[in-house]
């Protein structure tokens, strides 16, 4: 028999369609896969408010700190540090705004870790819960370390200038989240994710060239662990259930 060609046809009704062959649904079925796509991207963003809130002011803050000349950043950056010198005159200040700055400028690598782990925890915890172990694990590790290093100052084992170092970025929040997400996994795995967690922000500890910002880290993860009370019954609570993109 003949193959049926595109043209135009008769339907039972008398009217005549149009056939374009195999090569209109594949064009159909691609478009449709990337609108479902596009809405998963714009659904993910849209549910995690605080994250990307949080990666829209750091884009801004990172194109500013480019514009700057060395120097000027250098001084820039340690008046919005938390060092020993800025807690002592203005600790709540330089909390805030310590955690809106990138030492180093490169925001991407920051726009996919924030992606993959606040996000996920955000959509998880809730955006208020998600904070609040955001804010602890930022808070607590900059006070512990900054207190180790107080200690170290006393000791003479690390010169005076240090209570000026520069100490800004979100890298305790995100350890503290990382290490929070450890009640997400799905059994038989927390355990195993809760110890790569420990060994990797531990090694450094115990490495020469361990620094107050390498027990700023671990102090951070060991906060996110403690977060548990935040998370119990987050799913029947926390998660919201959202109508699937169409």
């Amino acid at each position: 028999m003949p193959r049926e060609q595109p043209g135009p046809t008769t339907d039972g009704n008398g009217s005549t369609r149009t056939t374009h062959g195999n090569g209109s649904t594949r064009a159909t079925g691609h478009h449709r896969r990337d609108r479902t796509r596009t809405a998963a991207v714009r659904r993910w963003i849209a549910t995690a408010p605080g994250t990307y809130l949080w990666l829209a002011i750091l884009f801004v803050t990172t194109v500013v700190l480019h514009r700057m000349s060395p120097a000027f950043e250098d001084a820039f950056l340690r008046e919005r540090s938390t060092n020993l010198h800025e807690l002592a005159q203005n600790p709540v200040r330089v909390l805030i705004s310590s955690a809106f700055w990138i030492d180093g400028g490169r925001w991407l690598p920051y726009a996919v870790l924030f992606t993959a782990f606040h996000a996920t925890a955000e959509h998880w915890l809730g955006t208020l819960r998600w904070l609040a172990v955001a804010t602890a694990a930022h808070v607590v590790a900059t006070l512990v370390s900054e207190g180790v290093l107080a200690w170290a100052i006393r000791q003479d084992h690390v010169p005076q200038s240090a209570a000026d170092a520069r100490d800004i970025g979100v890298s305790y929040t995100l350890a503290g989240v990382i290490a929070v997400l450890t009640y997400r996994v799905p059994h038989p795995w927390p355990y195993a994710y809760a110890f790569a967690v420990l060994v990797f922000y531990g090694i450094p500890l115990v490495a020469d060239g361990r620094t107050f910002t390498d027990v700023g880290h671990f102090t951070a993860v060991l906060t996110g662990l403690a977060c548990y009370p935040l998370t119990r019954n987050a799913q029947e609570r926390g998660e919201t259930k959202h109508p699937a993109a169409q």
